[in-house]
């Protein structure tokens, strides 16, 4: 599992939000990202392997292709760390 620094880092870039935003909605490969995105390919590689690192995203293969999905487990850990602040005030 990844820090949490490494997490919040990782959703600190609006590019990479928007990824996440769009693996919320279903699984996708980079060329389907790319076509929502307006980013270089390497540039998308960048981001997505840094929400790979952070374990915010997953990643099968599917024949040639590989698909990123959202580690919903580590989203879930990030939000439970969230709530630990709202229920202090």
């Amino acid at each position: 599992m990844a820090p949490l620094n490494m997490i919040f880092k990782a959703l600190g870039d609006p590019t990479r939000m928007a990824i996440i935003q769009l693996l919320r909605e279903r699984s996708r490969t980079p060329s389907e990202l790319l076509e929502r995105i307006p980013v270089s390919q390497p540039t998308l590689s960048h981001h997505l392997d840094i929400l790979k690192r952070s374990n915010l995203v997953e990643t099968r293969r599917n024949g040639q292709f590989i698909v990123y999905s959202l580690n919903m487990t580590v989203v879930q850990m990030a939000m439970e760390y969230f709530m630990k602040f709202h229920k202090r005030k």
